[in-house]
């Protein structure tokens, strides 16, 4: 009784919680397991190759608000954003604002996949830029491989899917900027392989393209990934 009446008043002081390991709306493992190589590369050799479309109309809006929740993936309509659902998935001892209904994180600990580092996430005015969400596929990539084309509706589903976001160092997403494979992939070598297998099964379900010079990048990585 005293142990029951002592969690009470932790709950109603609004005291931070530890987020659980996993729940209903939040995927048990990361996307960044081993790589299947030979499927990585049997999908990369049905991706269309061709040339850029221009940049012509392109603008952020045009994937629909930031981080929304109005998405019909696993994270949708849970009633938090998408930046948040990232986090905990990909942070671990991931602690969250008590009264956001488990939503909000407030820190937590990156196994930074694309620079190989551990990263303290603290949320704050200027210190949450230090753990940033990176679109695998570059928003500005998809929309010259393909999205331009898409309704909004898609564009906002693709903004927002799962599989096409990661966790990341802020400063190395950031040196990524609009980047496929071909300009930009991380300097941690150990996380190419799962890297490029990510873009390719995205540009793969959202049917996009890759340039010449991309397919080659992709390629030259996955020849020297070992398959789990």
């Amino acid at each position: 009784m005293v142990r029951l009446l002592v969690l009470l008043a932790l709950l109603l002081s609004g005291c931070a919680l530890r987020a659980p390991a996993a729940g209903p709306t939040t995927p048990a493992a990361s996307p960044r397991s081993s790589v299947d190589v030979a499927g990585a590369l049997a999908a990369l050799a049905s991706l269309p190759v061709k040339g850029r479309a221009p940049m012509t109309g392109y603008d952020r809006k045009a994937f629909g608000p930031a981080w929304s929740d109005d998405t019909q993936d696993e994270w949708g309509h849970n009633g938090c954003d998408t930046r948040n659902d990232v986090l905990r998935r990909d942070l671990t001892d991931a602690v969250l604002e008590a009264g956001t209904h488990g939503c909000v994180v407030l820190t937590g600990t990156l196994q930074d996949p694309y620079g190989g580092t551990t990263i303290h996430f603290v949320r704050g005015p200027t210190t949450s830029i230090a753990v940033q969400i990176d679109h695998v596929v570059a928003l500005a990539d998809a929309w010259q491989t393909g999205a331009q084309g898409w309704s909004r509706a898609r564009r906002q589903a693709f903004a927002n899917d799962p599989r096409e976001l990661v966790a990341v160092s802020g400063a190395l997403n950031e040196s990524k900027r609009d980047g496929d494979a071909a300009t930009w992939l991380p300097p941690y070598k150990p996380g190419r392989c799962a890297y490029v297998a990510r873009q390719v099964a995205v540009k793969r379900a959202y049917e996009l393209w890759v340039t010449p010079a991309e397919h080659d990048a992709i390629m030259r990585v996955l020849q020297h990934c070992r398959g789990p």
